[in-house]
């Protein structure tokens, strides 16, 4: 499950930021990403990098849970809060489906550094949108 993420996500924009799947479940997912060169002129990690994160794991949530051959997987809204900087190490993202729908999937998403510090929380809602 997790291989197939991490494979399917090559040479992509997330395998640019560095993010790699980790564990998956029924109802979760999680990947890590490191901080490195994803900082904002003022030295810290650019709001957009935690968003990215939370909507790639959303979306690699959403992926495992229909049959790829017929449907995609598109995010709709992201909607975060940054609770707390960083500026270095690596992030670890926690996604918990809240609402698994015909035609829409909601998650949230925590994302914490590497002492366990909360850093952002994302609402993120996927669209669940059949192949033509």
């Amino acid at each position: 499950m997790i291989e197939k993420l991490n494979t399917l996500c090559s040479g992509t924009f997330i395998s640019f930021l560095g993010i790699q799947f980790t564990r998956a479940g029924s109802d979760f997912v999680e990947a890590i990403m490191p901080v490195d060169n994803k900082l904002q002129p003022m030295g810290l990690l650019h709001g957009g990098a935690s968003l990215a994160l939370a909507e790639t794991v959303a979306s690699g949530g959403s992926y495992l849970m229909v049959d790829p051959e017929k449907y995609d997987v598109l995010g709709l809204q992201v909607s975060g809060n940054h609770i707390s900087t960083v500026n270095k190490g690596k992030l670890f993202a926690h996604a918990d489906i809240i609402h698994r729908g015909k035609t829409t999937h909601v998650w949230d998403v925590k994302i914490r550094d590497e002492k366990d510090k909360l850093i952002s929380v994302t609402r993120v809602t996927m669209m669940v949108v059949k192949k033509k």
